[in-house]
């Protein structure tokens, strides 16, 4: 073999391993924990809901039903984290050879409309969805994390009950399913030229000075959404699987992701990089319970979850382009309605102020606790491997199998 043919056949090896196999959850996990850290040392932590939520505020002002104009979609920094994120996942899923327009069948997309419509409430009851209600809450030190994920759990386990009554009881609406296939060269050019698109917005922000921090937040949220997409890292499913097939492959990959994410913020913010208690709402108690309980449900409706969406509408899945604006949309309206309410400890983080007591539960920033910051991660550590432990053992003996 003649050296340019060995170097051009290890270029393939690689490209193939960065860009069309599917990455180990495990090294998956612990790529997203690395990323949340940086995106929380550079700014401030990442999400999902922030983004749908702008974007749902724009087509409600629209239509008039707000009368104040939103912040733009390029300068909103929880818009510009979620416009990147689907960049990066748009550009996995062309290189790979993933992206392509499915169109479900007609359920799914009825389905898709109610799947939206809960996981928009979930995650204003909870503070966030699973990224800012549970894996960011948690990572930043907030117990309204583990709130929540009780309520997930609980949810994941009706709505996994719901779809095996659905497969028994419902007939109508299998029809209409559909898939355009993209030609691999279009695909490569496309995700290319996003990738152009995204530096370029990188470079703009980074030369505008009220924007230069926007910069990095957008190629980190790439890097994100490439990571999940690669690694079809979806949270829901680690709540899901243990209680459908009994595999705990994802569920351990997300507790492993946790521990991970929460000791570099445990380094972040007592090393006093960034010491803003992001994420830290008053949800801890019944609002992060059932908040999470009816994302939960409409996540298993969607088959994916806040972030599970995003970067499944990256590869062209029609029905979670149809849950994302009734998810922004609803999510808007019950915050507008918490906000209108007096509802405390429910925006804490645009508004820089954290309030106590809130309606929906209590503020609890754990190292402000007796825990201190060493306590706390030693307590999230042992939370996490309490439950890597249970879901390990449920995938010897199914005892947490629902049943059809």
């Amino acid at each position: 073999m003649s050296g340019s043919s060995g170097f051009g056949g290890t270029a393939k090896e690689l490209y193939k391993k960065m860009c069309q196999d599917e990455w180990n959850p495990y090294t998956s996990g612990m790529l997203v924990a690395f990323l949340s850290v940086m995106i929380l040392a550079w700014y401030r932590p990442w999400g999902a809901t922030g983004a749908v939520r702008n974007w749902a505020d724009w087509m409600l002002y629209g239509v008039g039903i707000y009368s104040q104009e939103p912040a733009s979609i390029f300068t909103h920094a929880g818009s510009i984290i979620g416009l990147g994120f689907i960049g990066g996942a748009f550009l996995s899923a062309c290189l790979g050879n993933n992206f392509a327009f499915r169109i479900p069948p007609v359920l799914e997309m009825v389905k898709a409309v109610a799947a939206g419509i809960f996981m928009g409430i979930g995650a204003a009851m909870a503070g966030g969805c699973n990224v800012g209600g549970f894996y960011n809450a948690i990572g930043n030190l907030s117990a309204g994390g583990f709130a929540m994920m009780a309520g997930l759990i609980a949810g994941a386990i009706l709505g996994l009950k719901y779809i095996y009554w659905e497969m028994e009881n419902v007939t109508w609406g299998s029809g209409g399913a559909k898939t355009i296939e993209i030609p691999f060269a279009v695909q490569v050019a496309l995700g290319l030229g996003a990738l152009l698109v995204m530096i370029w917005g990188a470079y703009t922000y980074s030369a505008t000075e009220a924007l230069a921090k926007m910069g990095g937040v957008l190629l980190l949220a790439a890097g994100l959404g490439y990571t999940m997409q690669r690694g079809r890292w979806c949270m829901i499913q680690g709540f899901r699987e243990p209680h459908m097939t009994g595999n705990a492959t994802m569920a351990k990959s997300v507790a492993l992701s946790i521990v991970l994410l929460t000791i570099g913020g445990v380094v972040v913010k007592a090393g006093g990089l960034n010491q803003i208690e992001h994420y830290v709402r008053g949800t801890f108690g019944w609002g992060g319970v059932v908040g999470g309980l009816i994302f939960g449900f409409g996540a298993i409706l969607a088959g994916g979850c806040g972030t599970g969406t995003l970067w499944r509408v990256g590869e062209g899945q029609i029905k979670l382009w149809i849950v994302v604006p009734f998810f922004g949309i609803s999510n808007s309206l019950i915050t507008q309605w918490f906000t209108a309410n007096d509802f405390e400890g429910m925006d804490a983080f645009q508004n820089e102020g954290i309030t106590n007591a809130g309606q929906l539960g209590s503020f609890v920033y754990m190292p402000n606790t007796f825990l201190g910051y060493g306590g706390t991660l030693a307590v999230i550590v042992l939370l996490m491997a309490l439950w890597w432990l249970v879901v390990r053992w449920n995938e010897d003996s199914n005892k947490l199998l629902v049943e059809m």
